[in-house]
Order: structure tokens, then C-alpha cells, then sequence
């Protein structure tokens, strides 16, 4: 009876998306019904967009795109919140437990994007480099991506890094060399913490950090308000 309910749901499922997500102008199906993605998630737990501080009240949020700091300078978000999918979140909270034996945590400054806003960002950025095409959306529009620092137990404060958070400067590609000793090795404690728990960092942002299977979850485009 179970596996009979279980494939009602997933038809209905099936349904639902191919009624209500969105054909873009490049092709791509956005899911942008809630009602959809619900019924998605209920037969597929791991793609349910869990809040990040909720499952792990320890992690600090710096949430700049709902406010103006920012290089957009401007508000993208409506609230300061972070989601990733449910085994995003599972790996974030190992990597959380594995930082605060060392006296560090994690601070995130954005996770799940929802593809507007991505649009919004390939519009006005002025350069495209550090900005996701809108042509193939973004980890982070997947629930698979997150934008992090660490900060020090003791202090509160942030670890040392070679750029602020969303630099397009050079040095914040991950493998740029000409920098002090000490932030190389804030850098590369970071990174190889990420990579040994199921992220990889992209080639020019050293605060971004794509989830390992994100090829398995759609492109999503729900507000957080309906989250």
C-alpha cells in the first residue's frame, strides 16, 4: 500500500511540474510552484530546501544580499535567510562539528538563490566573471551552493581571508599565491576542510563552495517568504 501511495504522489508530482514550472527563454525548466515542489519533496525527502540555521542554530548568518551591503548595492532579498537541500545541510553540520573541535564555525553569507535573482545579478553586474550565467542557472538556484567564511570561536570574528566576501578582485581566486603566509593558510584550512566533506570550490571565488552531486536537483526560483 505504501509503495501504491508513493507512486500516486509521484505522478501527481510529475504532473504538477510539467502544468506549473516555467520554460525559460533559454530552455531550462525552472520549478517554480510551491504547491509542486512540495509534493516533490514528500516523495523525495532530499530535495527539500531545509533552513539552514534551524538545523544548525550554531551557524552565523551574515546575509548580504538582504541588505545593501552588497555589489549590488541594493536589497535581492526580502529575508535574511539560508537554505540548502537536506543533504547539503547534513554536510554542513558535520563540517560544523569538525570546526568547533578546532574553535572555529562556520559563517554563511548566502546559500540557495532563487533564479530571479540570479537573472537580476547577469544583468547589472559589470563583471560577468563572478556572476552565474542566467543561460545555464547556478548551483546556487539548485540549493547546492554556499557562500561561506569562518570565524573564531574565541573572538567572533572572522578568520583572516584575502577579499571580502563577493571581491572581484584577483586575489580571490583560491589558488592566487602573492599573499601573506598566514591568510594562504586561513584560505587553504578552509577549502580543504570543504573539499574533504562533500564541497569543491570554484575556480575564482575562495568563499564559494559547490555541493558534490548538485547535477541531481533542478533549478529552483520559490521565494524564501513561501519557504
Amino acid at each position: 500500500m505504501k509503495n501504491i501511495i508513493l507512486l500516486i504522489l509521484w505522478g501527481t508530482c510529475l504532473s504538477a511540474c510539467a502544468q506549473k514550472n516555467n520554460q525559460n527563454p533559454y530552455g531550462l525548466t525552472i520549478v517554480s510552484d510551491y504547491n509542486a515542489y512540495k509534493t516533490d519533496y514528500k516523495v523525495n525527502p532530499k530535495n527539500e530546501l531545509i533552513e539552514i540555521k534551524k538545523a544548525i542554530p550554531s551557524v552565523v548568518l551574515d546575509i548580504r544580499y538582504a541588505t545593501k551591503n552588497n555589489f549590488m548595492q541594493q536589497v535581492m532579498y526580502k529575508q535574511p535567510r539560508a537554505f540548502a537541500r537536506k543533504p547539503v545541510v547534513e554536510q554542513l553540520k558535520k563540517i560544523q562539528a569538525i570546526l568547533n573541535k578546532k574553535g572555529y564555525g562556520l559563517k554563511i553569507f548566502d546559500a540557495y538563490r532563487p533564479y530571479a535573482i540570479t537573472v537580476a545579478f547577469y544583468q547589472k553586474a559589470s563583471d560577468k566573471n563572478f556572476v552565474a550565467n542566467p543561460a545555464k542557472g547556478s548551483k546556487h538556484n539548485r540549493g547546492c551552493a554556499v557562500d561561506l567564511t569562518i570565524i573564531d570561536l574565541k573572538t567572533g570574528k572572522d578568520v583572516p581571508m584575502p577579499t571580502p566576501y563577493d571581491s572581484f578582485a584577483p586575489e580571490a581566486a583560491p589558488h592566487f599565491e602573492k599573499l601573506p603566509a598566514s591568510i594562504i593558510k586561513n584560505r587553504d584550512f578552509l577549502i580543504a576542510t570543504m573539499q574533504a566533506n562533500g564541497f569543491k570550490v570554484i575556480y575564482n571565488e575562495w568563499w564559494h563552495f559547490d555541493f558534490n552531486g548538485w547535477q541531481d536537483y533542478e533549478l529552483m526560483d520559490i521565494p524564501f517568504e513561501k519557504l
